[in-house]
């Protein structure tokens, strides 16, 4: 049998696998465009932090000491759409990709699995710039007067982000689809009412609130209103404690995690 020689600018396939920051890009695109599809999870990433920002700076209904109420809420509510979208949001769709087989497909494929986790982080934080930018145009409009370093809000927000990310994966590869579903909702409900979103953390009796403060959720909240409320510099102490919670979540995430 003869084989032919292929002439000059004949097509000859070269299978393989595209450039892993282009598989990369691929997967937290098609990432992002299933959240934004997906009507419980703007409800939850959107709706509901809009909705409280709106109601609750327009009616008394918490005290939030002196000054406008807005300029209390807004950086509660942008540390909420970090908790909404970071942990609650990617631990629900994690945890049913995981359980209808998906990720142990995507694992298989040529893209690694810290390169699937980086498309997801690229994702989280896609939506989440979409979400300061609204709740922000929303505080705006109500009066809202921010001050501070904006690098400091973004160093937050990245730290922040990390620590709800690795509890949310932590949660959705160690539990089941349904348990994970009522558990990320439960807690953030919880963090919702505790951890000085927008009821202050100096309602709460002195004993449980030195236990509150060391929550994610009330370091991100307070480092936030820390400097767009007050003016401050970095805060350490709240920024410290990001840093601890995303240390030991994203560790535990990475040991315990289980693709199928």
């Amino acid at each position: 049998m003869t084989v032919t020689e292929p002439t000059t600018g004949s097509f000859l396939p070269a299978p393989g696998a595209a450039p892993l920051p282009r598989m990369i890009g691929a997967q937290a695109g098609l990432e992002t465009r299933m959240l934004l599809r997906n009507g419980e999870q703007l409800l939850l990433t959107v709706i509901i932090p809009s909705v409280l920002l709106v109601l609750f700076s327009a009616v008394p209904i918490v005290q939030t000491g002196a000054g406008r109420r807005v300029d209390f809420l807004a950086p509660g509510l942008l540390a909420l759409a970090v908790l909404s979208t970071a942990f609650t949001g990617q631990a629900i769709a994690t945890g049913f990709e995981r359980r209808y087989g998906v990720l142990k497909r995507l694992a298989a494929s040529p893209l690694p699995r810290w390169g699937l986790m980086a498309a997801k982080t690229c994702s989280v934080l896609v939506v989440e710039a979409g979400q300061v930018v609204l709740l922000a145009v929303i505080a705006l409009a109500l009066g809202w007067s921010p001050h501070g370093d904006p690098a400091a809000v973004l160093l937050l927000l990245v730290v922040g982000t990390a620590a709800f990310s690795g509890l949310g994966l932590l949660m959705a590869g160690t539990l089941k689809a349904e348990a994970t579903l009522a558990a990320a909702n439960l807690v953030f409900l919880l963090l919702l009412v505790g951890g000085g979103v927008i009821v202050p953390l100096a309602k709460f009796p002195h004993a449980m609130r030195a236990v509150l403060e060391l929550l994610p959720i009330s370091a991100l909240s307070g480092g936030l209103r820390d400097v767009l409320q007050h003016g401050t510099g970095v805060p350490w102490g709240p920024l410290g404690v990001l840093a601890v919670w995303a240390v030991v979540a994203l560790a535990a995430a990475a040991r315990f995690f289980r693709w199928e």
